[in-house]
């Protein structure tokens, strides 16, 4: 397996975005697809889909916080 930094895509021009839940638990298991966290900025919500399947392995950023375009927001192990 590979390790795969999940980060905050480019959501355009907006000034605050915020991590508000992760939609998968650290050990699950993930498909090419899945949404895995929502980000809210003050023009909509955004879910952030997995481009590989694999494992979360790790979670970075916690709900609640605010990030930012390229933030590494979480872990995971793919499989290529």
């Amino acid at each position: 397996m590979k390790e795969f930094l999940l980060k905050t895509p480019d959501l355009g021009d907006t000034e605050k975005i915020e991590l508000v839940r992760w939609l998968r638990n650290v050990g699950d298991s993930v498909s090419q697809g899945d949404e895995m966290v929502e980000l809210v900025t003050d023009k909509a919500a955004f879910p952030v889909e997995s481009p590989y399947s694999g494992i979360l392995k790790k979670i970075i950023i916690k709900e609640g916080s605010v990030v930012k375009k390229g933030d590494i927001l979480g872990i995971m192990d793919i499989n290529e």
